[in-house]
């Protein structure tokens, strides 16, 4: 498994991140097995958010089939997100403290290596969000910090305020979901929808600040969402190059389509959400592949995309 530095936070994590958002209905065997087949195949690093599951429902279930042993905990990063509430977004110093605490307890740790922001609070105090991570790191129950779905200008109006580096973005990014990419690859194209800026240019400025992104959804299809792997009805072309790329390299079209992602330069992480054991090797071997640019854009293109 290869890693990847987070600088800011002085780790080294693992390039596939674990995202344990489907756990909740997992026996305790087969959640002790997906996340064992996942440090089998290198990943050290396992995410979790306290609305999935309902309010820390896959937390709960994660401390209850205590997939790792408590005297392993140092040999893995776990990270949680906080801020979705039932109905409205929540970055209070109130609501922050308060949900770590419930985090801390179901996932059965002292500390999360982790906390993200989970989604821009257009009500945000930045000065209430430093506070609550003064007191979270102080403390020592939260060791760094990020955000996630932020653009530059929400992640520079909470640097201001805190203290602490802001290490990592996780961000909607996929082969068939390609936003982060495609509008720099068609700017100043006029009349072309791919050429529209719908993230302020937060690819360049992460590589910029030395801020990690994370991609979720990266098997993932736009809204209304779903997986482009074997749909060949919508996807026929981007599924036939997937088929013939994962031949060559003698793996899966599911390896490959995680194998694009982590050939950008940007050096990103890759969460996958998958409970299938088998599904978290192909993504780890998927992770080590490093395609040709000629592949890479290949395969671009066959998602639909365009090259001016």
């Amino acid at each position: 498994m290869e890693t990847v530095e987070l600088s800011k936070a002085g780790m080294v994590v693992s390039r596939v991140v674990l995202g344990l958002m489907r756990i909740k209905q997992l026996s305790d065997g087969e959640i002790r097995e997906l996340v064992g087949a996942a440090r089998d195949a290198g990943v050290t690093m396992f995410d979790h958010a306290d609305i999935y599951g309902g309010p820390h429902g896959c937390e709960q279930r994660y401390g209850d089939a205590q997939a790792v042993p408590a005297s392993e905990r140092d040999q893995i990063r776990i990270q949680s997100k906080v801020g979705i509430r039932a109905g409205f977004f929540d970055s209070s110093r109130e609501h922050i403290l308060a949900s770590v605490e419930q985090s801390l307890a179901a996932l059965r740790t002292e500390y999360l290596d982790l906390l993200l922001i989970h989604r821009p609070d257009t009500l945000v105090e930045p000065d209430e969000v430093a506070a609550a991570f003064d007191e979270l790191h102080t403390s020592g129950k939260v060791l760094a910090f990020g955000v996630s779905n932020h653009t530059p200008g929400q992640i520079e109006l909470l640097a201001k305020s805190v203290r602490q580096p802001l290490v990592v973005n996780q961000l909607q990014f996929s082969l068939a979901n390609a936003a982060l990419v495609a509008q720099g690859l068609a700017a100043n194209i006029t009349g072309l929808d791919q050429s529209a800026d719908r993230d302020l240019g937060v690819l360049d400025y992460s590589r910029l600040n030395d801020i990690t992104i994370q991609t979720w959804g990266s098997i993932q299809k736009p809204p209304p969402g779903g997986v482009f792997l074997g749909d060949h009805e919508n996807y026929g072309p981007l599924n036939d190059a997937l088929h013939d790329v994962a031949a060559k390299y003698e793996t899966t079209p599911d390896a490959i389509a995680i194998a694009w992602i982590t050939r950008h330069p940007a050096n990103m992480q890759v969460v996958i959400g998958t409970t299938n054991p088998n599904r978290v090797r192909e993504s780890a071997a998927g992770a080590a592949i490093s395609l040709t640019r000629e592949e890479w854009y290949h395969l671009y293109t066959a998602a639909g995309h365009v090259l001016p």
